[in-house]
């Protein structure tokens, strides 16, 4: 059944034109297939639309537009240049700030960086908004090197996003997420390479009586095993011998009975482009992994490259969102993350106890590294890991 097809057929999907419509009004689209959209923008579009270079020297488009003589265009230019902004003759100093200014902006911007200088934990939000700024430099209008990986134009551009498992009570409101941008061309291997979950990063076992020991291998290593749910097909990542079939038990357990969910199918992951997909716009998906740790996946957003998107193809997936997840903190110095977590341990004060690693070998081991007391070790990897 891998090889069977995945989901309803083209001609069968949004009209004769594959025009995504609304299902449920500003929820989710009705099911269309990505590729056929992108193939009508593209029909639609004029090439200049589509172009993803600039269209030669603004001074030659203003002289174009307007018939105006060149000397006019170049004077102009000078005139309306962000160099006549600035009325002081001087050099200055755009990190420093006057004191004697009357201007709002200034002023809001001074109390900001002395509320900073004061306070000794990071501010979130500022966190966020940098992260977006250096994504922005980094990304936008960015060409490849190598010509080879240039967006090509008309390229169709999907903006997903990745929510993490409910982890936190408060998360059942609010649920943290990835926002990612995503090629049409690109295999859905691709974007299962590309989230980040803290559950690929735990090492298994228990390591009290050797601490010291690191693990070769963690679990996105052991357990290769995926799978999307997408409009009732199962993609599984099968790309490695180890990997198995996780939408079997699945499959099986529908089809032992008549469950009223249809049939549903399974096809390899590797195989299918998002240009291949029949998706609806807003509407919840599912990613597996690890057996049993499930992300829900919304595709938020379909449309045509612009020559102000990131061009080169070696970036992308490009994550343009992360979360901000709390961290937990040791039990003993509530100051570090946690590291350890203990069990049936007589020397903590619950059971189980949370550790960062300074406070877990000075409570449980003596200057020669010797166990002290009965207890059982496990290492922890915190959520915040991405933050």
């Amino acid at each position: 059944s891998a090889d069977m097809a995945a989901g309803p057929s083209v001609a069968a999907v949004s009209g004769p034109d594959h025009v995504p419509d609304y299902e449920l009004i500003d929820v989710n689209t009705k099911v269309f297939n990505v590729g056929s959209f992108g193939g009508l923008w593209r029909e639609k579009l004029k090439k200049t639309d589509l172009a993803l270079g600039r269209e030669g020297d603004v001074a030659q488009q203003l002289a174009a537009q307007r018939s105006l003589p060149t000397n006019m265009v170049d004077e102009l230019q000078m005139v309306c240049s962000v160099d006549t902004l600035d009325c002081s003759k001087e050099t200055t100093n755009s990190d420093v700030i006057p004191q004697d200014t009357d201007l709002v902006t200034l002023q809001i911007r001074k109390k900001v960086i002395e509320k900073k200088e004061e306070r000794l934990m990071c501010d979130r939000i500022c966190r966020q908004q940098i992260f977006e700024q250096e994504h922005e430099m980094q990304t936008v209008g960015r060409k490849p090197s190598n010509s080879e990986n240039l967006v090509p134009a008309g390229e169709v551009i999907l903006t997903i996003n990745i929510y993490s498992p409910v982890i936190f009570t408060k998360h059942r409101e609010n649920k943290p997420y990835h926002s990612m941008l995503v090629l049409g061309s690109q295999n859905l291997t691709e974007l299962r390479d590309a989230i980040s979950c803290v559950s690929d990063l735990q090492i298994g076992g228990e390591f009290s009586n050797t601490p010291d020991l690191a693990p070769e291998h963690i679990s996105k290593d052991l357990y290769k095993s995926a799978f999307f749910f997408i409009e009732g097909t199962f993609y599984n990542d099968l790309r490695y011998p180890e990997c198995g079939d996780l939408s079997r038990t699945i499959v099986d357990w529908v089809e032992s009975h008549d469950r009223g969910y249809g049939k549903f199918h399974t096809a390899k992951m590797e195989n299918y482009t998002f240009n291949d997909m029949c998706i609806k716009v807003g509407y919840p998906y599912l990613y597996c992994h690890q057996g049993d740790c499930e992300h829900i996946v919304i595709i938020t957003d379909v449309r045509i490259v612009h020559r102000d998107d990131c061009l080169d193809k070696t970036l992308y997936p490009c994550v343009i969102k992360k979360p901000w997840l709390w961290t937990r903190k040791c039990s003993v110095c509530k100051l570090f993350i946690v590291r350890w977590v203990t069990n049936n341990d007589s020397l903590a004060p619950e059971d189980p106890c949370c550790f960062c690693d300074t406070c877990f070998r000075m409570l449980h081991y003596d200057a020669d590294g010797n166990k002290l007391g009965e207890f059982l070790a496990y290492p922890y990897v915190d959520p915040g890991i991405f933050n």
